[in-house]
């Protein structure tokens, strides 16, 4: 039984009130009445990277025609601060926190007219992100964001005398990709997302394609921080399958994130039964083809789908285990999954990993799986290089997202696409 989760209406942690003030000796009026307050949006999307925040929208359509010619970049200043949403400790550090002026690089209308003001942002680009990763629970978190829009000069409008806002209020925060996806808590109590696509009369049963996230977007505990949004804002993995072109290469398709309550790795036999669950219900309730179901993972999720396979050969037509633990990191102890249950793996498998990953070591996971799993294919990068910039070697979960790897001319999502149990 799965049960809906009404979405928040504010999804960035802390975003109350913040307020610009408005210039000295300037009227902080409109038309000469009451005072201007205005609504804004923090516009997010999420890099391969990960998520950050690439533009404000002021909600100033309302205030009457605005001449487009009397923005400038320097019009308003744009200050963020980004803080932890859970106490860290003393002897802890959580990364990317920060409090700053965002450089602001454009000032526009959209087609409402309301004003939208590009800010500056790039992968590794310090800054701009909503997440924060603590180190000692090896976790990322939704940062709690509250951003303070200044004006610095009047809004030139077409019809009545410039414009000086008084107030500016901090709304929400808008990622469309990742507002494509409801929210939903299994039976069990495991919490997931869910990316439906288009219905049309002439289209039956469609595909699902499930994304196992890596160690770092599970659950915070000993903190209780469950959050059912890190899955999709720390990369691209679940979101690359919801992308039109990918609909289009799956004839429309549905994709879950399932978030762990912890590691996948820490208790796999335990997480796997939980996982099929969520799979069998959205077969009952939803228009999934069962002979259709694809898995895909990556790092600690990578491992969960190799487990997937070990404890239901007959439930996938297709997985893609992406830098995947197979051996217990740092060594010792018993392997994960074990030579026999690798060569016991008949569900199709493409396992996709960079050679200078120092995180998950190629050659006793993903080469060794290869070796063993009958039939299986692989795709071994040097680097992981996506438009000109270097990502660390763990990060290899971007070429699948990219639709990149190929072998004789077939790409993986084609490959997957024709895959059928």
């Amino acid at each position: 039984m799965s049960t809906s989760v009404t979405r928040r209406s504010v999804l960035a942690g802390g975003a109350g009130a913040a307020i610009g003030l408005a210039l000295p000796g300037l009227a902080a009026h409109a038309g000469g009445h009451h005072p201007t307050s205005v609504s804004f949006t923090l516009d997010a999307r999420t890099l391969d990277g990960g998520e950050q925040i690439t533009s404000v929208t002021l909600d100033t359509g309302r205030l009457g025609p605005i001449d487009p010619a009397g923005l400038t970049p320097a019009t308003f200043t744009v200050h963020a601060k980004a803080t932890s949403p859970i106490p860290i400790a003393p002897d802890d550090q959580i990364f990317s926190v920060y409090d700053l002026d965002r450089s602001v690089t454009a000032a526009r209308l959209d087609r409402h007219g309301n004003i939208v003001l590009e800010l500056s942002h790039a992968e590794g680009h310090p800054g701009g992100g909503t997440l924060g990763y603590i180190l000692s629970r090896g976790r990322n978190v939704r940062l709690d964001l509250v951003y303070t829009i200044t004006q610095n000069t009047p809004i030139v409008r077409r019809h009545g005398s410039p414009l000086t806002i008084a107030r500016f209020v901090q709304a929400g925060l808008s990622n469309p990709e990742v507002d494509a996806f409801s929210y939903h808590v299994s039976g069990s109590g495991l919490k997931y997302r869910l990316y439906s696509p288009d219905h049309s009369p002439r289209h039956g049963r469609r595909p699902l394609i499930v994304w196992l996230h890596g160690g770092g977007e599970g659950a915070s505990l000993p903190d209780d921080y469950y959050d059912n949004e890190t899955t999709l804002r720390a990369n691209r993995g679940a979101l690359g399958f919801a992308t039109p072109q990918a609909q289009r290469i799956f004839s429309g398709a549905y994709v879950v994130a399932p978030q762990s309550t912890s590691y996948w790795m820490e208790d796999g036999p335990r997480f796997a039964p939980l996982i099929r669950e969520i799979v069998q219900d959205l077969v009952r309730r939803k228009r999934v083809d069962p002979d259709r179901i694809y898995v895909v993972g990556c790092s600690n999720g990578g491992y969960m789908s190799l487990e997937m396979t070990v404890a239901y050969p007959d439930l996938f037509a297709a997985s893609v285990p992406i830098c995947g633990v197979v051996e217990p990191l740092g060594g010792g102890g018993p392997p994960l999954i074990t030579d026999a249950e690798l060569a016991n793996i008949q569900t199709p498998t493409w396992l996709v990993t960079s050679r200078d990953d120092d995180t998950v070591p190629p050659e006793t996971n993903t080469i060794h799986a290869h070796d063993l799993i009958p039939g299986s294919l692989i795709s071994l990068y040097d680097h992981v290089v996506w438009d000109g910039y270097q990502f660390p070697g763990h990060w290899s979960w971007i070429y699948v997202a990219r639709n990149d790897p190929s072998l004789n001319g077939v790409h993986i999502w084609q490959w997957m696409a024709r895959r059928r149990r």
